[in-house]
């Protein structure tokens, strides 16, 4: 990963950071100095577990990290007050606690969470008295003040899910247009560096997917932000689509290094529907981004539809024909239409095109 990506990945995920340090901190004064629970470690633990730097699923995650403390303090102090400490009961206490979690849920924060617990209970924090107790409230304050921090703490669903969705929006265009580029060149290499480029969309594909997660959650818990559910809609039904368009386009730039390699015929109007589509991609992203409707949008991807040739070209032209095609329909998607509406927008395919037919 190059410098920028980085600091780019750290800007991305600087306001989960942000409300881990302050819910943490938060979570240890409540605990200690509000509740009196002298040693509340469980309490910002639990913050950085619910907050955490990834997206999504933090409602979950709050409820698995408190079943899970749970689980481990309570059969920790159960055995610990019973055979006591060493090697063997560690043994016992983990497998115990850990067993508990898998019957009870898959989830793998609770297994852990409830195995952890357990160690603790067992070397560091041995029972005494209401400690079990104090330490299952600890891991509620911290999982409840995590999600505040969420709700209330700045990090707009909105523009998260905005930024990542405007770098597969990015990428979908810039591999179009190099793409194009290689066609108008004759150049295989070109297709090739167009290729290895969008062979690296994937993660940004599934950290978008989680970026909606989290911005639909945020704006189900906060009242900070519950105004921007309606701007969600859009990228929702954009989501799929947009995967699709990608993997279509990857489809696309691999068939293009082949035909180039071979000599293939391709259609002289390939290269500027590709741009066409790549400039309505963007104008797609612009739309979503302001949280309008995006019809602009359709309509660009519809008059890349109707210019195209209905002619075919020979096995290579063809199946890059087709992936543009499909790129079309996954675009005319994003925007809102229907599958049958977009395909009904492509104009019928003729008999293969022969050199020298009139």
């Amino acid at each position: 990963m190059h410098g920028h990506q980085r600091l780019n990945r750290l800007r991305m995920m600087a306001p989960s950071i942000f409300q881990c340090a302050v819910g943490a901190g938060l979570a240890w004064l409540v605990a200690k100095d509000v509740i009196g629970h002298p040693r509340p470690f469980f309490a910002p633990v639990a913050v950085v577990v619910a907050v955490g730097v990834g997206f999504g699923q933090r409602l979950r995650r709050v409820a698995e990290m408190v079943v899970g403390v749970s689980l481990g303090v309570g059969v920790g102090d159960l055995l610990v007050a019973w055979i006591g400490t060493g090697s063997w009961q560690i043994t016992l206490v983990v497998a115990l606690a850990m067993a508990v979690a898998v019957f009870l849920d898959r989830g793998s924060v609770i297994a852990l969470q409830a195995a952890s617990s357990a160690v603790l209970v067992a070397t560091l924090l041995p029972p005494s008295g209401l400690g079990g107790l104090d330490r299952m409230v600890d891991a509620l304050v911290g999982g409840l003040l995590g999600l505040a921090a969420v709700s209330l703490l700045p990090a707009s669903p909105a523009r998260l899910i905005t930024r990542h969705a405007t770098a597969l929006f990015g990428a979908l265009a810039s591999t179009l247009r190099a793409t194009a580029d290689a066609i108008d060149q004759s150049d295989s290499a070109l297709a090739a560096t167009a290729l290895e480029s969008a062979r690296t969309t994937q993660e940004h594909v599934e950290e978008f997917r989680q970026a909606l997660d989290t911005g639909r959650e945020i704006s189900l818990i906060s009242p900070v932000h519950r105004r921007y559910r309606c701007h969600l809609e859009g990228y929702e039904k954009a989501a799929v689509p947009l995967d699709h368009a990608l993997r279509n386009v990857r489809v696309l730039a691999r068939r293009a290094m082949v035909a180039l390699d071979g000599g293939s015929q391709l259609p002289p109007w390939l290269p500027g529907a590709l741009r066409e589509l790549a400039d309505a991609a963007m104008l797609l992203c612009d739309e979503l981004a302001q949280g309008g409707s995006p019809r602009k949008a359709c309509m660009a991807v519809l008059t890349v539809a109707s210019r195209q040739g209905s002619e075919r070209w020979g096995f290579s032209a063809d199946v890059m024909i087709a992936q543009l095609r499909s790129i079309i329909v996954d675009l005319l998607e994003a925007t809102g239409t229907g599958r049958g509406e977009a395909l009904s927008a492509l104009p019928p395919l003729d008999a293969p095109h022969r050199p020298g037919r009139s």
